[in-house]
């Protein structure tokens, strides 16, 4: 039985009328005829029963159309998602990352890059007081955010960095004399705080900067409000407050003026693709695949800049460390070794 075949019988259970089945089909009447009665002397048993007024179907021809439905929609939506594929295969995409996540995650699109060279990948600058609008206002295809995210319109694909939070604070801040700090701290001191009206959600925002201390002591947020990193960066740096952080802050921001202490009971925070669950395009799922792949070679834990430098420096050994984080000295940068990826010694100023 030929897919056309199969078609027109379909067409017809539903129709029961052939005149409009082979409208809906743009094809003659006599066309549903001959596919009809070719199938009847195929199987040897009527599938309609037809009189000048009504068609109706057989016995036969309702287990017919039972079995063929299915496999005729998969194989139409076989053959939809090639020919989408084929055409998504070029075109632009636009992923949104904050701070240098971009560069951080170089694995990950340079692989796709070279996967599909025809397609034109593009960086929009994303802001944690916004996480999710960029997504829902269609000015990113995909985002790299820290979880949890839990919005209904949004799907989480992979982890892409994972590691422990360290503390931010400002080398004057009295925090910036110790060797490491737990999350307790932070009930004794100010943290940042986005401005008022901010559109992140609380589950958002309490994974970065939680409203207690785990022994239940709220944490006051204080200073300046900030949308942006670099204000962040620039409140903690005068030494008003302090905040957790992601671990890679502590490779790409080394500022004089800033130290990053390890945090003895850190949570994990985690960076993971995000997309809208309607606009999942070919070039999404491509773009996700080739992180999956990416992740089967490097895990999630590497050292800031490791994906990076493997690319640049593939087979070479240079004088940096294996973990490239850095400790500030005046205004040149040294590397300092690591016993555990994502955890950082503090990078502090000497005077």
């Amino acid at each position: 039985m030929e897919l056309r075949d199969i078609e027109i019988f379909l067409t017809l259970a539903e129709e029961l009328h052939f005149g409009r089945t082979a409208e809906r089909l743009h094809i003659t009447q006599a066309r549903v005829s001959q596919a009809i009665a070719k199938q009847e002397r195929h199987i040897g048993a009527a599938l309609f029963e037809r009189t000048s007024r009504h068609v109706a179907l057989t016995g036969i021809g309702a287990r017919l159309r039972e079995d063929l439905a299915a496999g005729y929609e998969r194989i139409r939506a076989g053959v939809a998602a090639a020919t989408e594929a084929a055409r998504g295969a070029s075109g632009g995409l636009v992923l949104g990352t904050m701070g240098a996540l971009a560069h951080d995650i170089a694995d990950v699109t340079g692989l796709f890059r070279a996967r599909h060279p025809a397609c034109v990948l593009s960086f929009r600058e994303m802001h944690g007081s916004d996480p999710f609008g960029p997504l829902r206002r269609e000015e990113v295809d995909l985002a790299v955010l820290w979880l949890p995210v839990r919005e209904p319109d949004l799907t989480v694909g992979p982890v892409l960095r994972s590691r422990p939070l360290v503390m931010m604070a400002g080398a004057s801040h009295p925090l910036a004399g110790r060797e490491s700090v737990e999350m307790e701290d932070l009930g004794d001191h100010l943290v940042t705080r986005p401005h008022d009206g901010a559109p992140i959600p609380a589950y958002h925002l309490e994974a970065m900067l939680p409203a207690r201390t785990p022994s239940g002591r709220p944490v006051r947020r204080g200073g300046p409000p900030v949308t942006v990193w670099q204000e962040c960066l620039a409140v903690v740096a005068s030494g008003e407050v302090v905040t957790p952080i992601q671990a890679e802050a502590a490779h790409y921001y080394p500022w004089p003026d800033i130290v990053y202490l390890p945090i003895r009971d850190a949570p994990l925070g985690e960076w993971a693709l995000v997309w809208r669950t309607a606009g999942a395009t070919p070039l999404v799922r491509a773009f996700v695949s080739a992180a999956e792949d990416a992740l089967a070679e490097r895990p999630a834990d590497l050292p800031p800049g490791a994906a990076s430098r493997s690319r640049r420096d593939a087979g070479r050994r240079g004088g940096r460390t294996r973990s490239g984080r850095v400790r500030t000295v005046g205004v040149r940068t040294e590397p300092v070794p690591i016993d555990k990826p994502g955890v950082m010694d503090r990078s502090r100023t000497r005077r």
